[in-house]
């Protein structure tokens, strides 16, 4: 390969791993509910965090969560959106506020896979928006949240599975300790990233 087009390739390499990799949910289905919590007050930090309330993920995993979401649509449910890709920045906010990598991720090592654009922090509600029960709200940092606590009624626990089970389905690892969070299995050619949302567009 001449120099040129070496330098070329790699430029091209190089932009390929910002924001123009990421989309935005909203631009492709309007069959999700949205509630993302670091862009109000209503968060653990008690502060905003985002300019703007927008769901921005890799393709790959916007795809996957379109299959999941059908899934559970045809069972009289879909999801609703707290998180998706988080600039490292703000990690590092939530790391210096809660520097505990059982419920936060430390920025300065392998960092979340949030920062990647490959994990969602979700719950379902019914397909008119209702609530549904999981047994503790959205980032609870407590062993009430850990996905092996069985300390529940029975509709919590099958709530807690259904979930579980139908993201399994499409590509989705759980973490012990967050009921809510999934990570997409195939990312570790994803690199992090620390592009602020696009609020303007």
């Amino acid at each position: 390969m001449k120099p040129i087009s070496l330098l070329l390739f790699l430029l091209l390499a190089f932009c390929s791993f910002g924001q123009n990799e990421l989309v935005d949910m909203a631009d492709l289905s309007t069959e999700f509910e949205y509630e993302i919590r670091y862009a109000t007050e209503d968060n653990f930090i008690g502060e905003v965090l985002y300019d703007c309330p927008r769901c921005l993920l890799r393709k790959e995993v916007a795809e996957a969560l379109l299959k999941a979401n059908q899934y559970f649509c045809e069972k009289g449910y879909k999801i609703k959106l707290y998180d998706c890709y988080r600039p490292l920045d703000i990690q590092k906010k939530m790391w210096a506020k809660v520097p505990r990598p059982t419920y936060v991720a430390n920025p300065y090592g392998k960092g979340s896979i949030h920062n990647k654009g490959a994990a969602v922090d979700i719950t379902l509600v019914t397909l008119d928006g209702c609530y549904v029960e999981m047994g503790t709200d959205y980032d609870y940092f407590g062993i009430e949240a850990h996905i092996d606590n069985y300390g529940f009624s029975e509709d919590i626990l099958a709530n807690r599975k259904l979930l579980m089970d139908g993201m399994k389905k499409f590509g989705f690892n759980t973490i012990r300790s967050e009921w809510w969070h999934f990570s997409f299995r195939r990312n570790r050619s994803y690199p992090t990233l620390n592009d602020p949302l696009p609020c303007d567009d």
